[in-house]
């Protein structure tokens, strides 16, 4: 957000602006994930089930609870989601090492070989449009996008930036 008391101008405040930088989202994610789309399509799955598994991917071991408030949709879409990818044997469901009724999350060999493509081509975009814009620009990027956040998700995002060394996962 602009600060006025610094004298930054904010005229790309501008309605017109704000339409555009809106637009751009639009035609930027349709492209983001038309190549994904593609592949989904061709397993009978969409988009919440590429959501569901990249999650999982990125972090093994994720209880659906978890899952859940990542996603932000219903237990009952979240059951139809996760009842294909187990059916299909993309993702396998592990009692919690501390509840036993605790439901945790893994990809399966398969699952991970297909997180892999479907990523992959998002990696590329993203990778190449990173290239072009510079450091100073992703950077700023990275801030519009957690400024897009709801606040109560900001803090987990904003730390997602390289997992710290020590850090233990979900295993």
């Amino acid at each position: 957000m602009a600060d006025l008391k610094s004298g930054v101008n904010p005229l790309f405040l501008r309605e017109e602006d704000l339409r555009q930088g809106m637009e751009l989202l639009f035609c930027g994610w349709r492209d983001f994930a038309g190549e994904p789309d593609q592949l989904l399509n061709s397993r009978q799955l969409g988009r919440a089930h590429h959501r569901a598994v990249y999650f999982i991917g990125r972090h093994p071991g994720i209880t659906v609870g978890e899952l859940l408030a990542i996603l932000k949709i219903t237990k009952q879409s979240l059951g139809r989601v996760l009842n294909q990818l187990v059916a299909d044997g993309l993702v396998m469901q592990i009692p919690g090492a501390r509840d036993r009724r605790q439901r945790c999350l893994k990809l399966t060999a398969t699952g991970e070989t297909l997180e892999r493509e479907l990523t992959e081509t998002q990696r590329q975009r993203l990778a190449r449009a990173y290239r072009t814009a510079g450091a100073q620009a992703v950077e700023g990027f990275r801030q519009v996008l957690l400024g897009l956040v709801d606040e109560r998700d900001r803090a987990r995002l904003a730390n997602t930036a390289a997992p710290a060394p020590n850090k233990p996962q979900h295993r």
